[in-house]
């Protein structure tokens, strides 16, 4: 056990709108962490909060005609209860528009400010002149500058994903009117990142959690580090110190919000928040792939400017697929956690089990109906719940309840090396394997139980069959302890039909390699109902009319005249190279030969082609493009593609390259 608490803490869900699957994704593995880290004996605090500040929120509330705290209330009370019907159990969920933060969020900035690491600058910045007002992040958008992809304000989301800085971003439009946008100077303030790439480098080279995270990141440092514009022509947020017509840039005041509600857990409880957060520290931060680094970079240079210390631990998810298509709320390829699945019904231990146990938890996981149908009945109905089920009622049917005997040496020695191979597999942040090595023992009682047919055993020796029931219950009890981190519901269920004294949430492992105490029990009921056919259908037919409408509303009625179209040179063009770009997943460095030249292009198909696979490819290209730089490498066209798959329009026949498309 570690000399300190453990804090973790969770990515805070955004108060625009309700909780899908996709933010399950960070959530339940939390929760998976701290309770398992509680099961060893460890002390951990866990917290989070909803972020209420940023330019979405306020453009939803306007959209409504209410306030921006009463859309943050209304969600923020949501996600409190949404997580609570998981099984999601914070010390602490607060809110960062509560005066906790916005008091935490100025001493920090004023440190910093104090330090000499923030300093104002004259910029340029996206102004409507219809609306009369600067035009901050989401309510701009236009082209990136790096990639030439239409791109929001403080985010290039649908190309190289690159964070933009306010007045970056090309051709901006209003979002709100739609007017374009013109460029006016505004006094802002900056934190000066660029001082902090040393610092960083050493940081990330000794930071624990998931190496998709510290990889992530130190790629993006060792490349160049700019400063950081950390406010925002709005009303709604924390005030910049000395300044009533700026706030703070929302991923200042988000990420200070654990502290914040570290703070808040410590008031009602009586403890030092300063112990978590000042100096060395357990703090371990529980967040999606989309916002490493902010996390990564950003909080952690802030943290040391200021004089707090560094989180020292940074899991970070893999993304959330429907049925292998890309999470899309606006096509229609998204599972609402209370609408589609806690109403209906369904057991919130099953999709906890499900987020765990599908993938690598840096992988993207893919949710369909149809797998999760599979998982359920096979894994928990078939092996788990039977083999617990099978045990319980034979000892209540022939013995009573827990015979009185020891069980056999080599049971208890099983259950440790399962338990050795849990805790080497959750200390890596590898919950499938986790969950994989709790089922393995299950599955090893099921054929234990199976084997020695205890039913059979008895018409010859009743001694006998009474050592393996013993030997059978003592594992049900382990799987009870194991497992709860997994089905907190489940293995309470299963804790009180083994007729266990004490809460099953204060007991540790330790418990599973003690004698069980005989004592009599009641008759066991089935633990997991069987996801049926019909049900599961009905389930996908809804998902799949949610697809099938929401592909209607997305088709595009505007029209182009031909002379419009006429501005675009599409041809053909045959690859000649491709390889991938250094510190990008999803990018490939392509030369294609377009008839007169090569072009060199970059394209973000690696996660569908490899390099060899392209060679000699003709397909269909944009050519007359304005240069951009992508990863810093300069790409002079674009390859089209459709779907989510990236499929690649090809000629039917066999064409030169250079042939134009008419």
């Amino acid at each position: 056990m570690s000399e300190k608490p453990i804090l973790v803490t969770c990515g805070l869900p955004y108060t625009n709108g309700p909780c899908h699957i996709g933010h399950l994704r960070t959530y339940v593995p939390a929760d998976f962490y701290v309770r398992y880290l509680r099961k060893k004996g460890e002390e951990v605090v866990f917290v989070c909060g909803s972020d209420n500040h940023g330019t979405p929120i306020v453009v939803s509330a306007e959209a409504e005609k209410i306030s921006p705290r009463e859309m943050s209330e209304r969600y923020h009370a949501h996600f409190d209860a949404t997580f609570q019907r998981m099984l999601v159990n914070f010390d602490h969920f607060g809110m960062t528009d509560d005066p906790t933060n916005h008091s935490r969020t100025r001493q920090i900035v004023e440190a910093l400010v104090e330090h000499g690491f923030v300093y104002s600058k004259i910029i340029k910045q996206s102004y409507c002149t219809k609306c009369r007002r600067f035009l901050p992040d989401r309510y701009v958008e236009g082209t990136c500058p790096h990639c030439g992809t239409q791109a929001r304000g403080d985010e290039c989301d649908q190309g190289c994903g690159r964070h933009l800085e306010p007045g970056e971003i090309k051709d901006p439009v209003c979002m709100v009117c739609k007017t374009r946008a013109e460029l006016r100077d505004q006094e802002h303030y900056f934190f000066k990142l660029s001082e902090f790439k040393e610092f960083l480098l050493g940081y990330l080279d000794g930071l624990s959690g998931t190496l998709n995270a510290r990889n992530y990141a130190i790629g993006w440092v060792k490349e160049e580090l700019h400063d950081w514009c950390i406010t925002r022509t709005l009303d709604w947020g924390v005030k910049f110190p000395g300044r009533d017509d700026l706030v703070v840039y929302v991923w200042v005041d988000a990420p200070i919000g654990y502290i914040s509600f570290t703070e808040e857990w410590a008031k009602k409880t009586g403890n030092d928040w300063k112990t978590l957060w000042c100096g060395e520290n357990r703090v371990t931060h529980f967040i999606g792939g989309d916002i490493i680094y902010h996390h990564c970079i950003f909080w952690p240079a802030l943290l040391e400017g200021a004089g707090y210390g560094t989180p020292h631990s940074i899991v970070a998810s893999g993304m959330v697929k429907v049925d292998d298509h890309k999470f899309s709320k606006s096509r229609g390829y998204v599972v609402w956690t209370n609408d589609d699945y806690l109403d209906k019904g369904l057991s919130p231990d099953y999709l906890r089990y499900y987020l765990l146990s599908y993938t690598n938890h840096t992988k993207d996981l893919n949710f369909s109906w149809k797998v999760f149908q599979e998982r359920v009945n096979n894994e928990l109905v078939n092996t788990l719940g039977n083999f617990v089920y099978r045990s319980l009622y034979f000892a209540h049917k022939e013995f009573g309840g827990i015979p009185d005997l020891p069980a056999r040496k080599e049971i208890f020695e099983q259950i440790a090396r399962s338990f050795a191979s849990v805790d080497t597999a959750v200390q890596d942040y590898d919950f499938k394997i986790a969950v994989d090595e709790m089922m393995a023992l299950a599955a090893f009682g099921n054929n234990y139980i199976q084997t020695s047919a205890p039913w059979k055993l008895i018409k010859s020796d009743r001694e006998a069959a009474r050592q393996v029931v013993k030997d059978c219950l003592v594992l049900v009890r382990a799987l009870a302890l194991l497992l709860e981190p997994v089905l907190p519901g489940k293995a309470r269920e299963i804790w009180e039909m083994i007729g266990s004294q004490g809460s099953l949430d204060l007991c540790t492992l330790d418990e599973a390699l003690q004698n069980l105490r005989p004592g009599t029990l009641p008759a066991p009921r089935p633990l997991f109902p069987k996801l049926e056919d019909e049900f599961i259908g009905e389930m996908d037919a809804l998902l799949r009319k949610r697809v099938e409408e929401a592909g209607q509303k997305n088709k595009k009625t505007e029209t182009v005249s031909i002379e419009e179209f006429s501005r675009l040179d599409i041809r053909t063009g045959t690859i000649v190279t491709a390889e991938p770009v250094p510190k990008s997943s999803k990018l490939l460095k392509l030369q294609v030969n377009i008839g007169e030249e090569t072009r060199q292009i970059v394209a973000g198909i690696a996660p569908f082609y490899t390099p060899e696979d392209l060679i000699g490819t003709t397909a269909v290209v944009v050519v007359n493009l304005q240069p951009a730089k992508i990863f810093g490498v300069e790409s002079r066209g674009m390859l089209l593609a459709a779907g989510d798959r990236a499929s690649l329009l090809v000629p039917k026949i066999e064409v030169p390259p250079g042939t134009k498309i008419r």
